[in-house]
């Protein structure tokens, strides 16, 4: 009952717990429906130093930069795709956490799905040859048929070693 105990709050404090984030309140815009954009754009933009972390989530130095050039712009009257097109012009597509689909990261794209339908079709053409191969050794000649028959004739006893 203990564990069981233990268990439930344990579950409960991960629910309840807030998604941390690294923005920090003097970071937060007055008007809520930019703020709220601001957060959006910021769960997109990679933070540089960490690179797998969104700037929203990271604390580094470099992030707080980027969230506040984000709402300076946003404060700006920019759009979001202006926003994001400002970014990548001065960070590149890296700023991006998911890059576009563009000339530049087509094999980004499409490495992964070529890799398995390359890596789906070498093993549909190794089992295609190992059936093959079964089906071509499964029957005997009408020679070697014949020599099984002279050797299975001439099977020595069950306490006798066959010679080699």
């Amino acid at each position: 009952m203990r564990r069981a105990l233990i268990l439930l709050s344990f579950v409960l404090a991960l629910i309840a717990a807030p998604i941390a984030h690294a923005v920090q309140p003097d970071e937060i815009m007055s008007d809520p429906a930019k703020e709220a954009r601001a957060r959006t754009l910021s769960r997109d933009l990679r933070c540089m130093v960490c690179q797998n972390q969104s700037i929203d989530d990271s604390e580094a130095p470099l992030a707080r930069d980027i969230r506040l050039l984000v709402r300076e712009r946003l404060a700006a009257g920019d759009s979001d795709s202006q926003v994001i097109d400002y970014l990548v012009a001065r960070y590149g597509q890296f700023v991006l956490l998911k890059p576009r689909f563009e000339r530049e990261t087509l094999l980004l794209w499409l490495l992964t799905p070529l890799l398995l339908i390359g890596g789906g079709i070498t093993l549909w053409l190794q089992a295609r040859r190992r059936n093959l191969r079964n089906v071509e050794t499964a029957g005997l000649t009408p020679d070697e048929e014949a020599r099984l028959a002279a050797l299975m004739a001439s099977d020595p006893s069950p306490g006798q070693a066959s010679p080699r």
